[in-house]
């Protein structure tokens, strides 16, 4: 006897098979960097001395792989059972939090540097951070308990998503989108200040880097914003988990890209050395 499905229950299915495959690409995607990377990376962690800045090295690059096992687990392996896809969300969150946490404090050191170690530059920059943290952890741990989640009805659709109730997920979009805005301002605004004084190469690249790491977090959030908005079942939540992964690829290239800068004039020129185990010394330009 053939089982009918209704419409929701079909767009339902599909959502989850859309959110699988661009998960997959995702850890994909991860997997070739991470291999294309590897002998840079082997140089940089065996060569480079151990130091904050390192440390947060390796939590932004590593997060990554949790949060895809945990959500990987979540897509493949059965399970009707909403409230273990609740847990496993929330796991998920956390791994999440974490890995944007830093990528973003890599580029608040990065500006820190920029305006050189100004002090009430930083405390503007970690206030700020610190109010979007605390926000976003309230808004997405509340959103996600009261949304409850739902597995297909369709035999062999593997996955969970959130039917409804989970419209105030876009907030910590909107507040990493202001926080991203705030912080290219003062990336174009000390470019502008400096750009005919700054003499260092390594300057330059912070800059470059800087503004482009912000660009495309306001350009992903813009998109997660409107996706949770006016996106339904999976949808909606498809390329939340892709803007993280971005960003926490994008600052840990950048970093071994400014290094492996900074070991290249160090070998050229020992008198234009900036250490870049201490990132924030790189806003010295004269």
């Amino acid at each position: 006897m053939q089982t009918e499905y209704s419409a929701a229950d079909i767009a339902a299915a599909r959502s989850l098979q859309t959110y699988t495959y661009i998960y997959t690409s995702a850890a994909t995607f991860w997997t070739y960097d991470y291999a294309c990377s590897l002998h840079q990376e082997l140089t940089f962690l065996i060569q480079s001395r151990w130091t904050k800045v390192k440390g947060l090295y390796i939590l932004t690059r590593y997060t990554p792989f949790l949060l895809f096992i945990a959500h990987l687990y979540l897509n493949f392996v059965p399970d009707d059972n909403p409230n273990m896809c609740q847990t496993i969300n929330n796991i998920c969150s956390c791994f999440s939090l974490i890995s944007v946490i830093c990528a973003e404090c890599f580029f608040i050191i990065r500006t820190y540097a920029l305006w050189n170690n100004n002090k009430f530059v930083l405390a503007a920059m970690v206030i700020g951070f610190l109010a979007v943290i605390i926000a976003s952890v309230g808004v997405l741990f509340t959103a996600t308990a009261q949304a409850p989640f739902e597995t297909s009805t369709i035999l062999g659709i593997t996955g969970c998503y959130q039917s409804a109730g989970s419209d105030e997920l876009f907030v910590p979009f909107i507040l990493l989108f202001a926080l991203e805005l705030g912080l290219i301002s003062l990336t174009l605004v000390r470019a502008i200040q400096s750009w005919r004084i700054a003499r260092s190469p390594l300057y330059s690249v912070l800059l470059k880097h800087n503004i482009f790491y912000y660009a495309c977090g306001l350009l992903f959030s813009m998109v997660n914003i409107f996706t949770s908005l006016l996106l339904q079942y999976a949808y909606n939540g498809m390329l939340q988990d892709f803007q993280i992964i971005i960003l926490a690829i994008l600052a840990t290239r950048m970093h071994l890209h400014l290094w492996h800068i900074d070991r290249q004039i160090h070998s050229s020129d020992a008198n234009m050395l900036i250490p870049l185990t201490d990132v924030s010394s790189v806003g010295r330009t004269g």
